[in-house]
């Protein structure tokens, strides 16, 4: 007996009215006019308040919940997180602009990256956000900043630990790598944290992404707290914060299951009453991205041609690639894989007998949504749905490629 393929999780988030998904509350053909055609993402804000809210409802008090914003840096979006998360995390001046035109207190925003400007860093310090330095040219070139301007420039050292984080889809940490500074390099660099110039709060430690193992990220958090324990006594000053990271997946694939949260609940009420007692009033914060808006979004791009190719069938649409390169597998995917998809002004509608495969309208055969994938019948006009599409989206995607028309986005 043949074993049975794996099927993505069911994606139940959003409703079906009328045989046709909605986002927001609105109907997907009346969004797609809303939106002045397609291709757009839309991202529903109810779903996003809901995910903050869960984690809300399970985190100690003193854990604070920090948005990272490359995983979505929409404006409107950003706004709207504003009013949800305890700070923001941010990679880049650009990134700094958009947190700061929010309204997000300085104080509550934290910068890091590698390769930062120095006149990145020079803005950053005038800001007054806190900076995780990666190396030490980032602390030689805060202590100037801070010095020249008369504004001590916030710092935190950012880890690279010994230890990753295991079963993820993307490692930070336990190896070389450009981010964050040797574990074992931290010790001889506190020395130079004691400056003028500098004013030094704590340690940022991130060893991985897109994990769906809750016991793994639970054993990650311990680490990470317990590796700031260790180096806080060589610190020049008593730590204000630790940023344990984050890390948390969504399901993507076929075979992926949501994550469990249970462990890592249980692991941070330990850290937190630990931390109380050890450190007193202290900043730990969790650093979340795709977990808080992955889910919340969708890419609807409209069919043009229904193409048979050697008893293949192509569904060729407005858009691809250059506005989704995650969904073609080009951001990151070793094997390619298809993100879930629908038609969707067909919801319940059965799949046909046949697979087809969703192309874009680009000139590359890399240019691929869904490969051979079981779809409800589907002509020119219909809508394809690429579901988990919150983040690393318009964003993260080659838009200026071929020329195209940019992708529009909602927040609805």
């Amino acid at each position: 007996m043949n074993n049975p393929k794996p099927v993505h999780a069911p994606m139940l988030q959003f409703p079906v009215q009328g045989g046709e998904l909605c986002v927001g509350g609105i109907a997907l053909g009346r969004l797609a006019a809303r939106a002045g055609g397609t291709p757009f993402y839309a991202y529903d804000r109810a779903l996003i308040a809901a995910r903050v809210a869960e984690l809300r409802a399970l985190l100690p008090p003193m854990i604070q919940l920090h948005y990272a914003i490359k995983a979505n840096p929409m404006p409107a979006l950003l706004g709207f997180m504003a009013g949800l998360v305890d700070g923001f995390d941010m990679a880049s001046a650009g990134e700094l602009k958009l947190a700061l035109d929010t309204g997000m207190a300085a104080a509550n925003i934290g910068f890091a990256g590698p390769g930062k400007r120095a006149s990145e860093l020079r803005q950053a310090v005038a800001a007054g956000v806190l900076v995780n330095a990666e190396s030490a040219r980032d602390i030689q070139l805060l202590a100037q900043a801070g010095k020249a301007g008369g504004w001590p420039a916030r710092l935190a050292l950012r880890i690279n630990p010994n230890f990753d984080l295991k079963s993820s889809g993307m490692k930070m940490g336990g190896g070389a790598g450009p981010f964050g500074i040797d574990e074992e390099q931290v010790e001889a660099l506190l020395a130079q944290v004691a400056q003028p110039g500098l004013a030094f709060e704590g340690f940022h430690i991130y060893a991985g992404s897109q994990n769906l193992r809750g016991d793994a990220l639970a054993d990650c958090l311990r680490a990470a707290y317990a590796l700031a324990c260790r180096l806080a006594p060589m610190a020049p000053a008593p730590l204000a914060s630790i940023n344990l990271g984050g890390g948390f997946g969504i399901p993507y694939f076929p075979g992926e299951e949501p994550l469990d949260l249970a462990p890592i609940e249980s692991a941070l009420k330990d850290i937190a009453a630990n931390a109380r007692q050890r450190f007193g009033e202290i900043k730990l914060i969790l650093e979340l991205g795709r977990y808080l808006v992955g889910e919340a979004g969708v890419y609807v791009t409209r069919i043009i041609d229904r193409k048979v190719s050697r008893g293949q069938v192509f569904l060729v649409t407005d858009g691809g690639l250059n506005h989704h390169l995650a969904a073609s597998g080009n951001f990151g995917q070793v094997l390619r894989k298809n993100y879930p998809l629908a038609i969707g002004n067909r919801m319940g509608a059965p799949a046909a007998a046949a697979p087809v495969s969703v192309v874009g309208p680009l000139c590359t055969p890399l240019d691929l949504l869904g490969d051979n994938v079981l779809l409800p019948h589907a002509e020119p006009g219909d809508l394809v749905v690429v579901y988990q599409s919150g983040a690393y989206g318009a964003s993260a995607s080659p838009q200026a490629f071929l020329g195209h028309p940019p992708v529009t986005e909602l927040l609805v």
